[in-house]
């Protein structure tokens, strides 16, 4: 049976009357057809856009949520198609791009009948100004360390390197393959959708405008627990939920810290006494620290509910979930 997902709600256009219809089992998107085939190919997920010097910029992301065949991929800057992968490949660089100027990439994945997909979330980056010749790469990245963070997730940091121009930013290689990149303001990456129970092999390397690239780091060897556990640094930090009263009605206020995951968290899963009430959408505009929402629960004072979140990873996983919390409306 083909489940349809929770209505998706931006923060600043949701309603009342969408959350009480989620509450009571009506969170539904209409249309929803039990007996249908199955799904139809859907958009990439997890795309992120890192600038990599001056004139380039490294895009990523993970295969599309569906379990129809994926022959490929094109990545569009704008409505322009730059790249063709294969089905293997979920990362790129795109070069020949002009410093100091935005860009919004797009990602649609192929399926076996030559047709392409609906295009991923719009991602935008803009590149760093252009530098004088410059023939000196930074220095490397020192102090790599790592943890394990469950079956499916590591966490790395490392010391910021020097350069005569600036870092632009951090390349994570698996072995001799590049896997991530960071921005050259941060000095940690969360890697999620990892094996439980494999050993893995990381180093860093930082890069500059000029598309110089440091010596890798000294290796940092890990490996992931054996299980599914998504990792507790992948939660949500210093959940907090509390009830208040405006206009003859009780709302619910929520307040938590993101993830340090090397990237954006876009969205959050709202769940509320069990079952998921709606997916909070930031998309572009997330936030990076502190994030908070809230949402209309009823006009019945005394009412009990529990209520805990989950993030999107940049890879399009979600990770794990905070901690739960009670509140009660009227106290």
């Amino acid at each position: 049976m083909r489940r349809v997902p929770p209505r998706t709600l931006l923060p600043q256009a949701a309603c009342a009357a969408a959350l009480l219809a989620a509450v009571t089992g009506c969170g539904l998107l209409p249309g929803g057809d039990a007996g249908a085939a199955g799904p139809a190919l859907s958009e990439p997920v997890g795309v992120t856009a890192q600038a990599g010097s001056a004139t380039t910029v490294h895009v990523m992301w993970n295969r599309p949520v569906s379990t129809t065949e994926v022959t490929g991929y094109e990545v569009f800057r704008g409505s322009v198609r730059v790249k063709e992968l294969t089905a293997q490949q979920h990362m790129v660089d795109v070069s020949g791009l002009r410093a100091t100027s935005r860009y919004v990439f797009t990602v649609r994945a192929r399926g076996k009948d030559g047709a392409l997909g609906p295009a991923s979330r719009r991602v935008s980056v803009t590149t760093p100004a252009a530098v004088a010749a410059d023939g000196h790469a930074p220095d490397r990245p020192g102090g790599l360390r790592g943890r394990v963070d469950g079956g499916r997730a590591v966490s790395l940091s490392w010391r910021k390197a020097s350069d005569d121009r600036g870092v632009v930013s951090y390349d994570v290689y698996q072995g001799t393959t590049k896997i991530h990149s960071v921005g050259g303001t941060r000095t940690r990456a969360l890697l999620t959708g990892l094996r439980p129970g494999t050993a893995y092999t990381f180093r860093v390397r930082a890069r500059d405008a000029a598309d110089n690239v440091s010596a890798a780091s000294d290796p940092v060897r890990l490996t992931t627990a054996r299980g599914p556990d998504e990792g507790a640094g992948t939660a949500p930090q210093g959940f907090r939920a509390t009830t208040r009263r405006a206009d003859k009605a009780y709302y619910i206020d929520l307040a938590w810290t993101a993830p340090q995951t090397g990237g954006d968290v876009p969205a959050y899963q709202v769940y509320l006494d069990g079952k998921q009430a709606t997916t909070v959408m930031w998309g572009e505009s997330a936030p990076k620290d502190k994030a908070t929402y809230s949402f209309y629960i009823g006009e019945t004072a005394g009412a009990r509910h529990r209520v805990r979140i989950r993030g999107q990873l940049p890879d399009g996983t979600w990770g794990a979930f905070s901690p739960e919390r009670t509140v009660t409306t009227g106290q």
